[in-house]
């Protein structure tokens, strides 16, 4: 009787055991109004002491995808979190493909059924390579095996951040010699034979200085990315955006001046919904000095603050921002 017993107990430990592990491991978030002014993205979860950067959104909006890394960026991987309900959250895993190589930068095609994504994975072997665009189809149980886009759009040179429209068009960024910046934007069209060679976009969106992380809208009337160098920066790289005119044609990008911080702005993103711009920034708490002298615990404790110069994503409601930009353009 006794053993009996002892086996009853050990059961009730263990469901209770395993109900709070379920609730530890939820995290509350929703994502259903974005604020009018801008805010950390789920604090603690999503944004956290480490670096976390980049952010997709499924189509059903039941799955969101970012990346982490290890200290200054050695390595990079994917992960994602699934709703659980309204309001809760899985813990982020690892995506089934990624946790090898650095893979970065998901994106996913309008239809939901394809993410795109950035990574030094090698076509062959072991040893990584320089980075490329890939691509990974939905399967009934999951995650395929990624693809690589192959040429034209991938080159011995890196390129990174894919963002993709209705059609299919590519944008990304890469670092080619032959660009008119250090680094700039391309696009390459999907037409029945594949992508085609891809073109710089023009200088009302390229400059002489650095070009990258661009999200385009997925009928192709606004691009918003991030420039560094250029006069009217900030601080640290900055986000723009351009429209289109009546004609189709690029119209000078101009500073979002309601996002930009005196540190690194980057990797926009705006929900499948139009209603929500999510991107990363460095900004942080820091003090450069101080009145009296600190100490060893607060060090540490500013190593351990969610605004301590590593990356965090930010959000905000797009059509207010959207609204104002065009107002002041």
């Amino acid at each position: 009787m006794k053993r009996v017993v002892w086996k009853m107990m050990e059961v009730l430990m263990l469901c209770i055991a395993n109900t709070f592990t379920v609730h530890a491991q939820s995290y509350a978030l929703s994502l259903t109004n974005p604020p009018n002014s801008l805010q950390l993205l789920g604090e603690g979860f999503v944004s956290t002491a480490m670096n976390e950067r980049d952010f997709a959104l499924s189509a059903d909006g039941k799955e969101i995808y970012f990346t982490i890394s290890t200290p200054h960026s050695t390595f990079q991987t994917i992960v994602y979190s699934k709703q659980l309900s309204d309001t809760k959250w899985t813990t982020p895993e690892i995506v089934s493909f990624a946790g090898r190589y650095s893979d970065l930068e998901p994106s996913f095609s309008s239809d939901g059924q394809t993410l795109y994504f950035a990574s030094n994975r090698p076509l062959s072997g072991d040893a990584i390579k320089d980075f490329d665009i890939w691509k990974v189809q939905r399967t009934a149980t999951g995650w395929g095996e990624p693809i690589n886009l192959g040429s034209p759009v991938n080159t011995p040179s890196d390129e990174f951040y894919p963002s993709i429209a209705s059609n299919g068009n590519l944008y990304y960024t890469a670092t080619y010699k032959e660009g008119p910046g250090r680094e700039d934007i391309y696009m390459s069209v999907l037409k029945d034979m594949g992508y085609q060679k891809p073109v710089a976009l023009d200088t009302t969106i390229n400059s002489k200085f650095y070009e990258f992380n661009a999200f385009v809208d997925p009928d192709e009337q606004y691009i918003l990315f991030t420039s560094y160098g250029r006069k009217d920066e900030k601080g640290g790289g900055d986000l723009y955006m351009s429209l289109k005119d009546k004609h189709g044609r690029w119209q000078q990008a101009q500073r979002v001046t309601a996002l930009n911080s005196a540190q690194l702005d980057y990797c926009p993103y705006v929900s499948p919904d139009g209603k929500s711009l999510f991107f990363t920034s460095n900004r942080h708490t820091l003090e450069a000095s101080f009145t009296n002298p600190t100490s060893y615990t607060a060090i540490r404790q500013e190593w351990s603050n969610l605004l301590n110069g590593t990356g965090n994503i930010y959000w905000i409601d797009f059509r207010e921002v959207l609204a104002q930009f065009k107002h002041l353009h």
